[in-house]
């Protein structure tokens, strides 16, 4: 899937709801799509839902949810909202934010 484009990918139970703002197709992007995907898969595997949403096709999406850098990653549900600016490779500080620490 291309990160032009929004996209998301659904499990059966989407107990965790993640949304990945990204600006083109530039390697901090693609570095973030891919570690995203990674981490989902190895540790959520059957209860998420990961968007990833290209700022640059949808900018009034990132203006709503108060994006000015990317790539940024919200955590929609379980509440609190909370908000990951990087390319996600350090595992150990994604997975406390999704955590709710």
């Amino acid at each position: 899937m291309e990160p032009s484009r929004a996209a998301r990918v659904k499990t059966k139970k989407s107990g965790l709801q993640l949304r990945l703002y990204v600006a083109g197709h530039g390697p901090n992007s693609l570095r973030a799509i891919a570690n995203a995907r990674a981490i989902c898969d190895e540790h959520f595997a059957s209860e998420h839902e990961l968007e990833i949403v290209d700022m640059l096709d949808h900018p009034r999406r990132a203006l709503a949810d108060k994006i000015i850098v990317t790539p940024t990653l919200l955590k929609l549900v379980p509440l609190p909202v909370r908000r990951l600016i990087g390319d996600l490779s350090d595992t150990n500080q994604v997975l406390l934010l999704l955590a709710g620490q």
